[in-house]
């Protein structure tokens, strides 16, 4: 299940003896976290809810909290952190963890006690017979990255439930400011709520003046000025970052990172691959995909490769001379400009 469907199960008091948050979404693994924390009154959290890192912490510990009795409340929350004993994950110098008695726990839970397991992994070993046990008897809620459209219904779904209404414009706003990380988006909401705390009403101007855009979107408008050629506009940008107090080798390592996922697009999305295919491959996630694909395939390979080029040879310049970084960068265009002529 989603963290929504969570909410609404925990608000009924549909309520499992085993809870797995499974995925490597911290923003979502911290919601589904309060929502467990809610079920305990702030009066007896202190004896009622125990918190167990696994990679400080042995398990015989979280467990023996598990078996307890609630101190004067309808129940415990037992929460494991990190259970990387449940993964192929080798760490040195590890916990020497009593992984049968938790198949024990699992065979009988306590009834009076919530045992929730977080595991920030994209995956358990299941050839492990833990793993196993586990997933027969827990409740599993997923936790794993969120893609475009997943992370704005989060968005819009969180703002509803704050009675919050958000316009499609600014969600569009978000999106683009954050690259699709439902992470950064979560993030900014709170500040956003406290703009639109008068009428709960978030528009496109409140994003734009709140959520900042990351270097890469940044470097993005940058690429796109660059292909077209647009020496005014991609000098003006390139001015405003240095504006901005970001280091020239910097900005050009991620003009560069932008061409390579560019190039690396074009190439295999001729072989087939799929947009969600080239994410897993390339570790990018899904809307830089997106975008790149929509840039790329407006553009020949020799335009891509003849502006990677050019940028590692500013990369080399900015290393070794005391050359104006502006004026290696027009000196760039200009080339770049003429190589296209030269190639038409």
């Amino acid at each position: 299940m989603d963290i929504t469907e969570l909410s609404k199960q925990l608000k009924n008091h549909r309520l499992a003896p085993v809870y797995l948050v499974l995925g490597t979404q911290q923003a979502l693994q911290h919601q589904a976290l309060d929502q467990f924390l809610t079920l305990i009154p702030k009066e007896e959290r202190v004896m009622n809810i125990g918190r167990y890192d696994m990679e400080t912490t042995p398990l015989a510990t979280a467990l023996d909290d598990a078996l307890a009795m609630p101190f004067f409340g309808k129940r415990r929350l037992v929460v494991i952190n990190k259970p990387y004993f449940l993964t192929s994950i080798k760490k040195r110098g590890t916990i020497d963890h009593d992984v049968d008695a938790l198949k024990r726990y699992l065979a009988h839970p306590q009834e009076t006690t919530i045992l929730v397991i977080l595991a920030p992994y994209e995956k358990l070993d299941g050839r492990k017979g833990v793993v196993k046990s586990l997933k027969k008897t827990a409740v599993t809620v997923d936790a794993a990255p969120l893609n475009e459209r997943q992370a704005r219904q989060q968005v819009v779904d969180q703002l509803m439930a704050a009675n919050f209404k958000i316009d499609q414009a600014a969600v569009n706003e978000l999106v683009q400011r954050t690259n699709a990380d439902y992470g950064l988006m979560e993030a900014n909401l709170a500040k956003l709520k406290i703009l639109a705390y008068q009428d709960h009403h978030i528009t496109q101007q409140m994003v734009a003046a709140l959520v900042p855009q990351s270097l890469d979107e940044n470097v993005f408008d940058l690429v796109t000025a660059v292909l077209r050629h647009d020496q005014i506009k991609a000098l003006s940008l390139y001015r405003q970052l240095l504006a901005g107090q970001q280091q020239p080798l910097r900005i050009n390592a991620v003009l560069v990172g932008q061409f390579r996922l560019l190039i690396q697009l074009k190439v295999l999305n001729q072989h087939g691959l799929s947009q969600g295919s080239l994410a897993k491959r390339l570790n990018v996630h899904p809307y830089r995909v997106k975008l790149g694909l929509q840039t790329a395939r407006h553009f020949s390979m020799l335009s891509l490769e003849n502006a990677y080029l050019g940028l590692i040879r500013i990369e080399q310049a900015l290393k070794t001379t005391q050359r104006d970084p502006a004026l290696l960068f027009q000196l760039f265009m200009l080339q770049y400009t003429h190589q296209a002529k030269m190639a038409n």
